[in-house]
């Protein structure tokens, strides 16, 4: 078979209604490696690069509530850093570059699910225009 390992994907095929962010950026743990209470955070496996994780909401409308929260892995050398809220938000919203998606069955469903890891964070172009010329005015 042609597809071996993650398949590249655009942040608008993962979140073509956009997402935000809902929870911290926390370094990934290692917990077949973390052992008597030393803990070994992850690195990913091609690039040795260390692995972040932060939980965002989908804003599709049309998903359950149980399907609009996701975590996106980043890798980064450093801790990534999340966006500016914008005012009067209550969430931050956040796009990500360089993303893939890797197929997964999940065991607690059986059901198949996708891991999405991205190179970066960002703000979206568009909130990033609407700042900027407040900040302007």
């Amino acid at each position: 078979m042609a597809i071996q390992g993650p398949i590249p994907v655009s942040f608008d095929q993962v979140f073509p209604h956009g997402c935000y962010i809902v929870g911290e950026v926390e370094q990934v743990k290692d917990f077949t490696a973390s052992t008597g209470g030393r803990t070994v955070y992850a690195k990913d496996k091609n690039t040795g690069e260390l692995v972040w994780q932060v939980a965002v909401m989908d804003a599709d409308p049309t998903l359950k509530a149980t399907q609009k929260t996701v975590a996106v892995k980043i890798l980064s050398p450093v801790q990534p850093v999340p966006p500016l809220p914008l005012p009067n938000m209550p969430f931050v919203p956040v796009e990500f570059d360089g993303m893939t998606a890797t197929a997964y069955v999940n065991q607690n469903t059986g059901r198949l699910a996708w891991s999405l890891r991205a190179r970066a964070m960002r703000a979206p172009r568009s909130a990033a225009a609407s700042t900027k010329q407040s900040a302007a005015a």
